[in-house]
């Protein structure tokens, strides 16, 4: 056998061994790292407790929502939680909702005590926004006699201003509007605000822009009706006397 040979076969036979000695070697350090990781864990959770990915779902007791958290459209009317309303106020009215383009929070229970309230979904961008000043009249008329006009702009059918001080333009400048106007909420569907979620359980949620209820100083809707009708005389006056 030429030495040669015999110097390739050792080198070849080195190699092996170095190279099965460097396996074994590479196991038992993985092996020695996930046995110290863990250590490290068990350690963790015995002093800290569970790290938040194992951690128990909170319940809702232990959920704090904070306003800066709220989206944008939900931002714009809030009801405070811990608000304490009268009980001779109607649910109907526990709501404490933000004025459009302002930071004043208007207390429904405060705003309606003991009148008829004449509540409309409004839009800045619609065929009916001329019906601004049909309720300007309503309001100016009645205003003295125990009814309250309100007007809650939505976007819910799409025709509502994308900025809340063009859509307060809309009212106050364009038509002198001098009832109270709420800020942009849903009007309609699973994220309709709670007002009118109960407006929809009495009669029915809006079909489009400015419909209309008349709800008595006790909280009853006692007529609504679509975009086209205008309250008269013979329709409030009724009501102021309940």
């Amino acid at each position: 056998m030429s030495s040669f040979y015999m110097t390739a076969r050792t080198s070849s036979l080195s190699t092996l061994k170095f190279s099965k000695v460097g396996f074994s070697r590479a196991e038992a350090g993985a092996s020695r790292s996930k046995f110290v990781q863990a250590i490290f864990l068990l350690t963790g959770v015995l002093t800290f407790g569970l790290p938040t990915a194992y951690a128990e779902e909170p319940t809702n007791s232990d959920v704090m929502v904070e306003e800066s958290n709220v989206p944008e459209a939900a931002t714009a009317v809030v009801e405070k939680k811990n608000d304490q309303y009268p009980s001779d106020c109607p649910a109907i009215f526990h709501y404490t909702m933000k004025e459009l383009h302002s930071t004043n929070m208007i207390n429904l229970c405060s705003l309606t005590k003991g009148r008829t309230v004449l509540l409309v979904n409004t839009a800045s961008h619609c065929g009916y926004t001329d019906q601004f000043n049909d309720l300007e009249r309503i309001h100016q008329a009645f205003k003295d006699r125990g009814l309250v006009v309100i007007g809650v702009s939505s976007d819910s059918f799409n025709q509502e201003a994308d900025d809340e001080a063009a859509a307060a333009d809309v009212c106050y400048k364009n038509f002198g509007v001098s009832f109270t106007m709420l800020a942009t909420v849903p009007v309609t569907g699973s994220n309709a605000h709670p007002l009118f979620v109960e407006v929809a359980k009495e009669s029915a949620a809006p079909r489009w822009n400015f419909y209309k209820y008349l709800i008595d100083s006790e909280g009853k809707i006692v007529k609504y009706n679509s975009s086209k009708w205008i309250p008269n005389a013979k329709d409030i006056i009724p009501t102021l006397a309940m």
